[in-house]
C-alpha cells in the first residue's frame, strides 16, 4: 500500500509537507503542490476521507519538549514552575499540553516530527536551545510552529527568554564586591546556548574589574548536586584555589555547600556561592542561598502565548522576535561577607 512517506519521497519533500498539500493549506507553493500531486497520481495514492478530515482538523495541544532524563528534569524547579505558567494559559484557552522527554538531542527530534506529522499537536514549545541546534533547524526547515524558551544563537526564532549574560554578570560582580578574589564559575552542558550566555557574563564581570579570566577557574558539570560537588572537588584536587563560586543553576550552587560542609569550610567567610534560578527552597537552606531569579513561570506564559496567537493566525506572516524578561539578584547569607542581603535587578 502506498503510503505519505512514498509520495513525500517522490516528490522530494517532507511528508508533513504532503499532508499540508492534502489539507488545502495555503502556506505551499504552487511549484511544490503541483510536484506533491504529480507524485500522487503516479503512485495512485488517495488520501481517503479520515485522513483528510485529520489532516484539517486541529489537535488543540501544544508539545513541550524537553531533552535531559526525567529524574534531572524534575528535580529542576525550573521546568515545572514553566509548566505551571504554561498551563495557565493553556488552560485558560482551551488548550491541552503533552510533554515529550527525551535522552537524546536525536531521540527529542524524532520524537518532535513525529508528533507534528501525527497531528498529535498543533505546535511546540521548546525548552532548550543548542548551539548548532538540529531540532531547532528541523523545525524551520518543515515550517513547525514552535515557540523557544531560550536563545537561539544562529538566526532569529520566536522566543522568550532572559537576559543570562547580564544576569550572570551581576552575580559575579556581586561576589567582587563582597572582596572574593578568585571566584570559580561552574557551567552546565557547554553546548548549550543557555550555558554559553552565562559562562560570558561572568567573564565579562572579570574583565570591566580588570581582572583576568582563568580557564583554570571554569568547569562543566551535570546539573545536579552531585556534579556541583564533583567540579569543584575535582578543581581543588588540581590545586585550583578558589574563594567564591558562580553557579549556573541551584542544584550545582547545592553541590557547592556540600563540598564546603566537606572540607569543613564557612559559608561565607571562607567560601562564598551563588546560584541560579532562585528556587523556592533556596531561602530556607542553610545558609540561605544567594540566586538569581529567574522568571520561570512568565517565561511559560509568555511562550504559550505567543505560540497561540501564531497559531490563531496562520496565514499572518511570523514576526521573529525575542521576548526578554528581566532577572534579579536575591542576596542571602551564603554571599554576604561585607553586608547585609539585599536585591539586586537587573
Amino acid at each position: 500500500m502506498t503510503t505519505i512517506k512514498d509520495v513525500a519521497k517522490l516528490a522530494g519533500v517532507s511528508p508533513s509537507t504532503v499532508s499540508r498539500v492534502i489539507a488545502g493549506s495555503n502556506r505551499i507553493s504552487a511549484e511544490t503542490r503541483a510536484r506533491v500531486l504529480r507524485a500522487m497520481e503516479e503512485l495512485n495514492y488517495v488520501p481517503n476521507a479520515a485522513a483528510r478530515s485529520l489532516a484539517r482538523a486541529n489537535s488543540w495541544t501544544i508539545g513541550f519538549t524537553i531533552a535531559r532524563q526525567a529524574e534531572q528534569a524534575f528535580s529542576n524547579a525550573f521546568f515545572p514552575e514553566v509548566m505551571r505558567g504554561m498551563s495557565t494559559v493553556a488552560q485558560a484557552r482551551n488548550y491541552n499540553i503533552l510533554i515529550s522527554i527525551s535522552r537524546t538531542i536525536e531521540e527529542e527530534r524524532e520524537k518532535c516530527l513525529q508528533l507534528i506529522r501525527e497531528r498529535r499537536v498543533d505546535g511546540l514549545i521548546v525548552s532548550t536551545s543548542r548551539i548548532n541546534d538540529p531540532l531547532i533547524r528541523t523545525l524551520l526547515e518543515e515550517d513547525v510552529p514552535f515557540v523557544l524558551i531560550g536563545r537561539c544563537a544562529e538566526r532569529p526564532v520566536l522566543s522568550v527568554n532572559n537576559d543570562n549574560v547580564q544576569a550572570a554578570k551581576m552575580a559575579t560582580l556581586h561576589l567582587l564586591d563582597q572582596g572574593y578574589e578568585n571566584i570559580v564559575f561552574v557551567s552546565g552542558d557547554s553546548g548549550l546556548v543557555v550555558s554559553r550566555d552565562r559562562l560570558n557574563g561572568y567573564k565579562q564581570a572579570l574583565i570591566e574589574r580588570d581582572l583576568p579570566v582563568d580557564q583554570m577557574r571554569i568547569i562543566e558539570a551535570d546539573f545536579s548536586i552531585e556534579g556541583g560537588f564533583r567540579a569543584l572537588r575535582e578543581l581543588r584536587e588540581r590545586g585550583v584555589p578558589f574563594d567564591a563560586v558562580c553557579a549556573a543553576d541551584d542544584l550545582l550552587a547545592l553541590g557547592a555547600i556540600r563540598f564546603a560542609e566537606h572540607f569543613g569550610l564557612r559559608i561565607p567567610e571562607d567560601f562564598g556561592i551563588v546560584g541560579f534560578n532562585d528556587s523556592p527552597l533556596m531561602p530556607f537552606i542553610h545558609p540561605p542561598l544567594t540566586s538569581v531569579r529567574i522568571l520561570a513561570y512568565e517565561l511559560g506564559t509568555e511562550a504559550m502565548e505567543l505560540l497561540l496567537d501564531t497559531l490563531a493566525s496562520p496565514n499572518k506572516p511570523r514576526t521573529m522576535k525575542e521576548i526578554i524578561l528581566p532577572s534579579e539578584l536575591i542576596v542571602r547569607r551564603s554571599s554576604c561577607r561585607l553586608k547585609t542581603p539585599d536585591s539586586i535587578r537587573g
